[in-house]
């Protein structure tokens, strides 16, 4: 793209958010930006140091001083991952994709300062380059005057069946009641935390992933761009 370019998706946990946002900033040949994975990191970085998600103070020396690289998959890690994530070099793209670091995510960005730390850096990648970035604040957040800004959601069933579909891809032996009401507590954490909860800006194209395939979304995403760069 010929000029910096900013996609901002919120949305809650299973809309879709991962697999479209990667295929858009393919398709658009710019970087997909998954700032959930950095909260994953942070929980992990908490877990090796043996230390509660809620330990602010105690994680924070820790976090920021770890090296948190997100990159687009080379031709030896198509494996499924939708992003390479690095902690201090060390490949945790899948490490970090548990239930454990889902929840402990949710936890630890609840945390101001820890969440001053990521924005940061959140928003030091999009000011280099064109972006698609998803997460749970980005709209209102960390790119408040986004070129086109995106809430991806869906329906609560169609959401626990996609995550129960990907825990059991991956190997995991977890029933369909406890992913559900695994992401019931979650979105219920989400959207009651008390720094940047889940929500719904005015400006948001709301769009209800439910009915839809991940192309048909991808596909009027990419229609809306174009409409808004014809402009």
């Amino acid at each position: 793209m010929d000029k910096i370019f900013h996609i901002a998706v919120d949305g809650p946990v299973a809309a879709g958010k991962g697999t479209v946002c990667r295929l858009v900033a393919t398709k658009l040949g710019i970087l997909y930006v998954d700032t959930g994975a950095m909260y994953r990191v942070a929980a992990l970085v908490a877990k090796n140091h043996g230390l509660d998600f809620d330990q602010e103070e105690k994680i924070l020396p820790f976090l920021e001083k770890a090296k948190i690289d997100l990159q687009t998959p080379n031709k030896n890690e198509k494996d499924g991952r939708l992003i390479t994530v690095l902690l201090d070099g060390e490949d945790v793209s899948w490490k970090i994709r548990t239930e454990e670091f889902s929840f402990g995510s949710s936890t630890i960005s609840k945390l101001k300062k820890v969440r001053q730390v990521l924005v940061k850096k959140q928003q030091e990648i999009a000011e280099r380059k064109s972006v698609v970035m998803e997460g749970r604040d980005i709209t209102y957040r960390v790119l408040p005057n986004a070129d086109l800004k995106i809430y991806l959601t869906g329906s609560n069933l169609v959401r626990a069946k996609r995550r129960h579909t990907q825990l059991l891809i991956k190997g995991q032996d977890i029933s369909f009641d406890k992913v559900h009401q695994d992401m019931m507590d979650r979105d219920k954490q989400d959207s009651e935390r008390g720094i940047d909860p889940l929500k719904i800006v005015d400006d948001a194209w709301v769009i209800d992933t439910s009915d839809l395939s991940i192309e048909e979304v991808v596909d009027i995403i990419i229609d809306r761009v174009k409409a808004i760069k014809a402009d």
